[in-house]
């Protein structure tokens, strides 16, 4: 079953047939195969399924997931946007963006709020930097780090 999880686009059938205790690892097994992929990837092999596969990896930020898969979705947008078009990047921004701002406190949210940290944060400099993001959004990145990185420690 693991090899219907090789492929630029998460298989969603296959995914949804699997018990819900393997569905956790067909997800692993996706987005590591997609790191190995985008590595050697040419802009032309995920012209027609990046939109998808934005869509897909945020959503993974929304299942709760455990560092090595929020080390592997940050991994893999940075990854599809170095590769691919940066047409949809500020709006990948914004997601994470309202993810991170979001007033959900709980601690089941958290692993949702570090994944979309986990991308957005190595890119502070250039978010600081970009004219066309105010203060308002770079802010509560800025707090969410503190908050996040006072829970972690």
């Amino acid at each position: 079953m693991l090899e219907l999880a090789q492929s630029l686009t998460l298989n969603e059938e296959a995914l949804k047939s699997l018990p819900e205790n393997k569905r956790p690892l067909f997800v692993f097994e996706w987005l590591r195969f997609l790191s190995k992929v985008l590595s050697a990837a040419h802009r032309s092999d995920i012209k027609e399924c990046q939109t998808k596969m934005v869509e897909q990896l945020i959503q993974q930020m929304y299942n709760s997931p455990g560092p090595p898969v929020r080390n592997l979705i940050g991994k893999n947008l940075s990854a599809l946007y170095n590769v691919g078009d940066t047409f949809a990047l500020f709006e990948t921004i914004n997601k994470c963006n309202d993810i991170i701002k979001s007033k959900d406190d709980s601690p089941s949210y958290l692993p949702t709020r570090l994944a979309a940290t986990t991308w957005v944060l190595p890119r502070r400099r250039i978010l600081t930097n970009a004219a066309t993001l105010s203060s308002p959004i770079v802010q509560p990145l800025t707090s969410n780090v503190k908050d996040c990185e006072s829970v972690v420690l």
